[in-house]
């Protein structure tokens, strides 16, 4: 059986004040050219279909004409799940009635998880679908108190899923979480953390008993422990932490005894995202850019010293996409000045305000100030995605 692993699409995602729908229209239609070309038994989307819980409308409509085209010219099924962008209720509206067209979609944790049974010369493949939903939420579903984090929640719906599954078949996991093994994951900039207090790790080694887990979440192509668990990342990068990935879908090729090949096929976006470095004239200079898709979004980083004139204005006058701009010397004495310490990049915004709290205050960040921080955290997140 082939299956294409895809994920992270973020319709509707804006970047440093940039739309960028238009760019997802664009990798989205390369990716219906490979659909035609591999011409898979199915598609997978792991999850963040959208950026936010209420898309807007030209994100919806993108959606719709993408799935159109695959579902009913391609006559190729879809398996898709929500993922911690998505409104878990807005994306399972009607899925009922559209699995009749072949797609099966999944916004809302149910107890009973879903099976989709696909069928290939070799018999069924068993697709188990598990949106994402936060460990309260799954509390309440298993009704079980113990359930306290992200690891809880996925060694409880295993459990279930294990007292059902046909290991003489063959079985895909599809789910969208913070998946780890036995080395630290690539992790980007533009992920937005699962929970607050760092408890968002799952354990490799509950999805031993799949033959594939597709995974959504993290927007680095990436496998976790081997390649039988993997992320798809993202279909384009979406911060300056992202410049030195290739985006790529995944092409799970399964054989009889459900041994995986996989294959990165890889997107190649209308407007590619970098980080350039220099002086001003040197960078307006045509010789250095002339070679160049001046369209990029980019990330310039100034070295000249002194004051200058307009610079982003000369800037964009050449790259109209320029969507940061720095000094390399301010970057210097700001980094000497922090006081969130090394790794501020890797610290939650829980652990960065309690650095900034004991900095500024010179007093210990208690218990209770703790509680407090992460739920005002947690509203504001809850907010943004609803925004």
């Amino acid at each position: 059986m082939k299956i294409i692993h895809t994920g992270d699409w973020h319709i509707g995602k804006i970047v440093n004040e940039f739309h960028m729908t238009e760019d997802q229209e664009y990798i989205l239609n390369e990716f219906i050219g490979i659909v035609k070309e591999e011409n898979p038994d199915v598609i997978i989307i792991a999850g963040d279909l959208y950026d936010r819980s209420v898309a807007p409308v030209e994100a919806v409509e993108l959606l719709d004409r993408v799935f159109s085209e695959i579902l009913l010219k391609l006559n190729t099924p879809i398996l898709a799940i929500a993922g911690n962008h998505d409104s878990p209720e807005r994306l399972s509206f009607g899925s009922e009635i559209l699995k009749n067209k072949g797609l099966y979609i999944d916004g809302i944790l149910k107890k009973d998880i879903r099976k989709v049974t696909f069928k290939d010369k070799f018999g069924p493949v068993n697709f188990y679908m598990v949106p994402y939903a936060d460990p309260a939420y799954m509390r309440e579903v298993f009704e079980d108190e113990n359930i306290k984090s992200f690891d809880d929640a996925y060694k409880r719906i295993i459990e279930e899923i294990d007292k059902k599954i046909n290991l003489e078949e063959r079985n895909v996991l599809i789910t969208h979480g913070f998946v780890v093994g036995d080395k630290e994951p690539e992790l980007s900039e533009s992920e937005r953390p699962l929970s607050i207090g760092g408890t968002d790790y799952i354990k490799a080694e509950y999805f031993k008993n799949f033959n594939y887990t597709a995974l959504g979440h993290l927007h680095g192509a990436q496998k976790v422990l081997n390649n039988k668990i993997r992320y798809s990342g993202s279909i384009l990068k979406y911060s300056f932490s992202e410049v030195k990935q290739k985006k790529s879908l995944t092409i799970v090729e399964m054989d009889e005894n459900g041994e995986v090949k996989i294959r990165l096929k890889e997107l190649k976006p209308k407007k590619d995202m970098r980080i350039i470095k220099g002086e001003i004239d040197a960078l307006l200079d045509p010789k250095v850019y002339e070679e160049t898709n001046i369209e990029d979004y980019l990330s310039v980083i100034l070295t000249d010293e002194g004051e200058l004139i307009d610079p982003i204005g000369k800037l964009r006058a050449v790259y109209p996409n320029v969507m940061l701009l720095s000094r390399e010397n301010n970057n210097l004495r700001e980094d000497s000045k922090t006081s969130a310490g090394e790794g501020f990049k890797k610290k939650s915004k829980l652990e960065l305000f309690k650095a900034f709290y004991e900095d500024i205050t010179g007093k210990d960040f208690t218990d209770d100030k703790y509680e407090i921080a992460e739920e005002v955290i947690d509203k504001v997140e809850k907010s943004e995605e609803g925004a």
